[in-house]
């Protein structure tokens, strides 16, 4: 699946993940490949991408979890979310 991390000055993250995992306002929720359509918000916490790679340009604004498993995170204050067909939107700050 697909997925765009966006922020007002950038595009921190776009490409194909295994799944995401997302702070909600009611806590976490992973959304993982063909879940239902969702739109919802996002409270401060982490993002955590589960990927076999990322791109170079990207990495640089992620933060890599452990060296064992292929999870890097970005750390937001707020933002929304829109998945759907496989494909996933974040805009944050």
């Amino acid at each position: 699946m697909n997925i765009k991390i966006l922020t007002p000055e950038y595009v921190v993250f776009e490409g194909e993940v295994n799944s995401v995992l997302l702070p909600g306002k009611n806590g976490e929720f992973h959304i993982m490949k063909n879940h239902a359509g969702i739109v919802s918000s996002l409270v401060g916490g982490k993002v955590k991408l589960f990927t076999n790679s990322v791109n170079e340009a990207f990495a640089k604004n992620l933060t890599k979890e452990n060296d064992k498993d292929s999870v890097f995170s970005y750390s937001i204050k707020s933002g929304v979310v829109e998945f759907n067909h496989n494909k996933g939107i974040i805009l944050c700050e």
